[in-house]
């Protein structure tokens, strides 16, 4: 059976079949028994590389933070992750450029993680918020039914752990529930195309 490690659009962390290819990082969010405990320890959360300068690691060690996987770059910022600065740092500086950007304010690491900290999160529910359909820019992630889609040029690809599936006309639809965060939203307007999983381009 799969480990509990898995990231849906939604930050829900389950147990499921696909690897994906983003890992992220939200601290230590498991026990001794590999069991998950809690669903975040820290307001930093990364979307980091598979693979990394040969680097080898124990999945979800004892004491050690919790390896978690996307089906991809936009599934992880659907989420609230944003690029790691270490083994993603071009992606992190462009990012960091597009957000100064966007909002002409401090655009450090901390800074970041604090707007997208309040933006992720209600509670402990997935904070969401409403846009029509046609303003929103390609990688942006909304729900779908009791799922959700990714925005992808004229159309709605429905979200699996595995790859998008069934599509929908995006002309079909009007203001819908959108899952990235409003600030990620503006970067992708500023530029910034997030990596997807190859089903959506095939």
């Amino acid at each position: 059976m799969p480990l509990q490690n898995r990231v849906t659009p939604f930050g829900e962390i389950v147990a499921l079949p696909g690897r994906g290819l983003v890992m992220g990082n939200r601290g230590i969010l498991h026990d001794d028994h590999r069991r998950m405990v809690r669903a975040t320890q820290v307001k930093r959360w990364f979307a980091c590389r598979i693979e990394f300068r040969g680097r080898r690691r124990t999945i979800m060690k004892p004491r050690s933070y919790t390896e978690l996987f996307f089906l991809d770059e936009a599934t992880a910022f659907a989420a609230g992750h944003r690029p790691c600065a270490e083994c993603r740092n071009a992606d992190y500086k462009r990012f960091q450029a597009l957000w100064k950007q966007c909002f002409g304010a401090a655009a450090g690491a901390d800074a970041i993680d604090a707007v997208l900290h309040a933006e992720r999160l209600a509670g402990r529910a997935k904070r969401t918020w409403r846009a029509d359909v046609s303003t929103l820019p390609d990688g942006a992630c909304v729900t779908m039914g009791v799922g959700s889609a990714i925005v992808w040029e004229k159309e709605l690809a429905g979200w699996t752990d595995c790859g998008y599936r069934e599509r929908f006309a995006r002309s079909a639809l009007g203001e819908i529930e959108v899952l990235t965060p409003p600030s990620i939203v503006k970067v992708f307007r500023a530029g910034y195309k997030p990596g997807v999983h190859p089903s959506l381009v095939l």
